[in-house]
């Protein structure tokens, strides 16, 4: 189970941190990553991290503004969300991929995770 956290309102420019926490002993055996869906429009990725952290991956429009990291022994993941435009207002959902090999690629399709969490709102005024 993930339950995701942090969302709120925001101005433009402003940052916010976005926490999932996981539920069960094996967060270390999933990919975890974020997606976002806004208004109107399908759910598109936003970031992936491996499972030790060692790799990440994110979406051309977050990148230099957004930062996946994960805490392992807390069973959490985190989006820190720096410079926020109106542009990245939507619902914000985590998700957790169980990948079969460690070396194994960040997906950025959602049917490459295999649980999701509730989603957070963020929205940024301009």
């Amino acid at each position: 189970q993930l339950q995701a956290s942090g969302g709120g309102l925001v101005q433009a420019g402003d940052s916010l941190r976005l926490s999932c926490a996981a539920s069960g002993r094996t967060f270390s055996s999933y990919f975890m990553g974020w997606f976002r869906q806004a208004p109107g429009k399908e759910r598109e990725f936003v970031a992936a991290i491996s499972w030790n952290g060692g790799r990440t991956r994110y979406a051309d429009s977050v990148k230099g503004r957004f930062t996946i990291s994960r805490d392992n022994a807390k069973n959490t993941v985190y989006l820190q969300m720096n410079s926020l435009k109106p542009e990245d207002t939507a619902v914000y959902y985590c998700a957790a991929d169980k990948y079969l090999n460690y070396l194994d690629s960040l997906t950025d399709r959602l049917n490459g995770y295999d649980y999701w969490g509730q989603g957070t709102q963020v929205t940024v005024s301009s």
